[in-house]
Formats: C-alpha cells, sequence, structure tokens
C-alpha cells in the first residue's frame, strides 16, 4: 500500500483466502483492504487520535438516498445532538481530486447538511466550512 500523507498509525491485519484485511475499528470487523479502505483507514485514525472526535460519534460506510439511488459515504462525524459535523470522501491514492470528486461530496451532502466537508486521497486533504445561509463554502487549512 502507498504511504499516506497521514500520521502512522497501527493497523491490525489478517490474510484469508488470498486476500489481505484491515480491522475497521468503527465498523468492529476485518474489512477487504483495498487502496480507497487503505486512506478511510487512515482517515479513521486520523479522526480518533489526531483530532480527538470520540469513536462514538463516527460512522462509516452507510447508505444515504440520494435522487431516490442508495449510495455509500465514506465517513461521517456526528455533532453530540446527532447533527452530521463532518462528511469526508475518500478516493484511493492515484485518483487525482478533481471537481468531479467535490460534486460528489456535494451530492451526498445536499441530504446530509454536513457543517465540514472533507475530501482527501490520501495524499491531498481539502477542508471546507459550509455557509447555508450563504450558500457558500469556505476552504479550510484544517479541520477544527
Amino acid at each position: 500500500m502507498h504511504d499516506l500523507n497521514f500520521p502512522k498509525f497501527q493497523f491490525r491485519f489478517k490474510n484469508s483466502e488470498n486476500k489481505r484485511f484491515i480491522f475497521d475499528e468503527i465498523r468492529k470487523k476485518y474489512v477487504l483492504l483495498t487502496p480507497e479502505e487503505w486512506v478511510r483507514q487512515h482517515v479513521v485514525q486520523f479522526l480518533i487520535n489526531v483530532k480527538q472526535y470520540p469513536k462514538s460519534y463516527i460512522n462509516v460506510e452507510k447508505v444515504v438516498k440520494i435522487n431516490n439511488m442508495n449510495k455509500r459515504y465514506d465517513v461521517v462525524v456526528f455533532t453530540p445532538t446527532g447533527g452530521i459535523f463532518l462528511l469526508v470522501e475518500c478516493k484511493e491514492p492515484l485518483v487525482k481530486i478533481t471537481q468531479t470528486v467535490f460534486d460528489q461530496i456535494a451530492r451526498y451532502n445536499s441530504s446530509l447538511n454536513a457543517q465540514y466537508l472533507m475530501v482527501t486521497n490520501g495524499i491531498n486533504h481539502y477542508y471546507c466550512k459550509l455557509d447555508y445561509t450563504n450558500q457558500k463554502y469556505r476552504f479550510l487549512a484544517d479541520l477544527p
């Protein structure tokens, strides 16, 4: 797997039927280790260990309805009151972060209404704060 632009974290792995799996602390199970999953697991550890967001507020790979279609978001961090603080879109390291990726997270957020967005391929990270009143977003250097 690629070296990513995150601190070094400790992960648990297992091999089964010639495939490698990584343990997901949030889903509490081993999941197939793909390049995108590698990024997603680093994001989860970053949110827990660096940003100190409570593990119980984090949700991974859940279905969201967009225009009557089932889509899956990568990571969401909830507020203590149940609103959505942060929506994260993960791409594998070789995928460039383009307008198409921002359009995807914007579609997901149209029904989730997160306060912040994060888009990452593990190498490049982009953070936005949403201003719903003025229908604008502001890029940030880091997450609060």
